[in-house]
């Protein structure tokens, strides 16, 4: 694969987690019926739902923001990693498997996502000085 291909996948990726996330962020802040109707039957208590939509639009900001801050990217992959997680999980408890479509078709596009950034940010590490 090349490295124009992999940047495309991976900006593609980006641009698709970052609307998907950032909906869902504004959608939880903003008091959206839908949003908080399903978060709120899945069990979630309102003061998590707008902490939850703060951190995923600190994380789409973070995702944007091209050749900076990798790290706090390999951070924001946990944590969409975490929501995606738990959304699953707690979808089927309460909702049962169908309606765990979305939960699925998200980790397959944040998966494919990492999976280019880490192509293109492969991760070096080093000894500290002093520490053997």
């Amino acid at each position: 694969m090349t490295l124009k291909t992999t940047k495309t996948i991976y900006w593609i990726g980006a641009a698709l987690t970052s609307l998907w996330f950032g909906a869902s962020g504004t959608g939880e802040l903003t008091h959206n019926q839908v949003i908080w109707d399903i978060t709120v039957k899945l069990g979630y208590p309102p003061h998590f739902i707008y902490i939850l939509g703060v951190a995923k639009l600190s994380g789409v900001a973070v995702l944007l923001i091209p050749n900076r801050l990798l790290r706090l990217k390999e951070w924001v992959f946990a944590g969409i990693f975490f929501d995606i997680t738990f959304a699953f999980l707690s979808k089927i408890a309460v909702l049962g498997f169908p309606a765990t479509t979305d939960a699925i078709v998200a980790f397959v596009m944040v998966g494919i996502t990492y999976l280019m950034f880490r192509r293109l940010y492969p991760a070096t590490y080093s000894i500290a000085n002093g520490i053997k």
